[in-house]
């Protein structure tokens, strides 16, 4: 271990500081390094693996095939994946100003979606909804409305533990005039065709269908929102005439 250790620490600093960039680009917004288009509106989709799109295209992921089916129906859109896998509501607190303010625009809405793996771990609902609070205070103040995406707690935590966490998600809508959506997994979960072999995170169509149920609560949010203001037209000044040359 010794060795390994004192290896590592040989290392120069050029090969730590191109493993610090490759690690930093894993989670890089992609909207910070792209111009918004004029007029486009942008939906910050933030949450964990199944936001991100565990083993999948990016193509596949949720925000891509929400994207997909808004443009479809003529909204100018771009859905934002901030999801990182295994991210915690804890993790979510600590990143998301961050997230922000790598953006060059401001969301118009947020979709947040966390708390599933706080479930899987068994970590307590009082710090679940903590953080659960604190994000959605963040989006309040930035001006910011947000579609709650839900969770619902495994009954083999216990009846209590299932009822403290099962709550937390409409209490906290209510709380901070969110949108609920009250169960992201609606329609997918213990289907297995529509599972990966973990039984856990959806597969293409699985997304599929979790798009297209989220799909008009999203839209109807899209609806509320002020019209996007206009692009200025910049007219650029008529080039002066040269004088007239008088001939005597």
């Amino acid at each position: 271990m010794r060795i390994v250790t004192r290896a590592y620490e040989a290392l120069p600093r050029l090969v730590h500081l191109t493993l610090f960039i490759l690690v930093a680009s894993m989670f890089m917004s992609p909207v910070a390094r792209a111009a918004p288009a004029a007029g486009e509106r942008l939906i910050l989709a933030f949450g964990d693996s199944l936001t991100a799109g565990y083993r999948l295209k990016p193509t596949e992921s949720f925000p891509a095939q929400l994207e997909a089916l808004l443009r479809a129906e003529g909204h100018k859109v771009r859905v934002h994946n901030a999801g990182v896998s295994g991210d915690t509501t804890t993790g979510g607190k600590n990143r998301l100003g961050w997230v922000l303010a790598g953006l060059k625009q401001k969301p118009d809405l947020a979709i947040l979606e966390l708390g599933a793996n706080d479930m899987l771990r068994g970590q307590s609902p009082k710090i679940t909804q903590s953080n659960l609070d604190s994000m959605l205070g963040e989006f309040r103040k930035r001006g910011i409305p947000v579609v709650l995406a839900g969770m619902f707690a495994s009954q083999n935590l216990g009846v209590r533990y299932f009822d403290e966490f099962n709550a937390i998600y409409p209490t906290l809508a209510k709380k901070h005039g969110a949108t609920l959506y009250p169960f992201f997994m609606k329609g997918v979960v213990f289907n297995k065709p529509l599972l990966l072999d973990d039984g856990i995170h959806p597969n293409r169509q699985g997304v599929a269908i979790i798009a297209k149920n989220m799909l008009p609560t999203v839209k109807a949010e899209l609806q509320k929102l002020p019209a996007p203001k206009p692009t200025p037209t910049v007219i650029a000044p008529k080039a002066a005439s040269a004088p007239a040359v008088r001939r005597d």
